[in-house]
């Protein structure tokens, strides 16, 4: 991050955003769902899911990285120095009527790495509590916030949206498809346009970047 924020302040943000992630994958429990797949322990996860399906992803802290693919599945793969220590990660998929929610939970503390592939034609929600985050090559509605740490998105072509919330507690935006650029606290941009998808971006402690 390119601002030094007081400990004190990034163990409050951290902490409130810890407790909201919790209550929130509570509060969205997979009630009524059709099938439930999960893997415990495994490097690799991957189940079949439509295209254009809207997706709810509640993903532990870490390097994530989100990519969109011609493949009609979601796909999870785990690297970095300790992916071995992995005996409590688990993935969790629910496939719903009319939606799909993802959980992933457990694993190592630090030297961690997720990648995880999605059909790129999808309405995509992404909670993280903390770590550096990265969504490329998805076309669809897009509603993500991290906690704490660093968010890139690329947006693609900036007219397909209708609507594009971008904001943070503390730290920068930077925006240049959508000619922004704000440093501080409590910085935002909001714009209309006449595309299609909607984009919402909230970091709590950190930079957030759409490129």
């Amino acid at each position: 991050m390119r601002l030094r924020f007081l400990p004190v302040v990034l163990g409050v943000l951290c902490s409130m955003g810890l407790a909201a992630f919790a209550a929130a994958a509570g509060d969205n429990s997979q009630a009524g769902s059709k099938t439930v797949t999960t893997k415990i322990g495994e490097p690799h996860f991957e189940a079949p899911l439509p295209s254009g399906f809207p997706l709810r992803l509640y993903v532990r802290s870490g390097d994530i990285r989100v990519v969109g693919s011609e493949d009609g599945k979601i796909s999870v793969d785990i690297s970095g120095k300790n992916s071995h220590k992995i005996n409590d990660l688990k993935h969790r998929l629910a496939i719903l009527d009319s939606s799909a929610e993802f959980h992933l939970s457990g694993g190592p503390r630090n030297d961690f790495q997720i990648t995880i592939h999605l059909p790129k034609n999808c309405d995509l929600f992404l909670r993280v509590p903390a770590g550096d985050v990265t969504v490329e090559g998805i076309s669809g509605n897009k509603d993500i916030e991290l906690h704490a740490g660093d968010l890139s998105i690329h947006v693609g072509n900036p007219e397909e949206y209708s609507l594009v919330e971008a904001s943070v507690n503390a730290g920068d935006v930077e925006a240049s498809p959508f000619g922004e650029s704000h440093s501080g606290l409590f910085r935002s941009f909001k714009k209309s346009g006449a595309g299609k998808y909607k984009l919402h971006a909230h970091v709590g402690a950190g930079d957030l970047t759409l490129l």
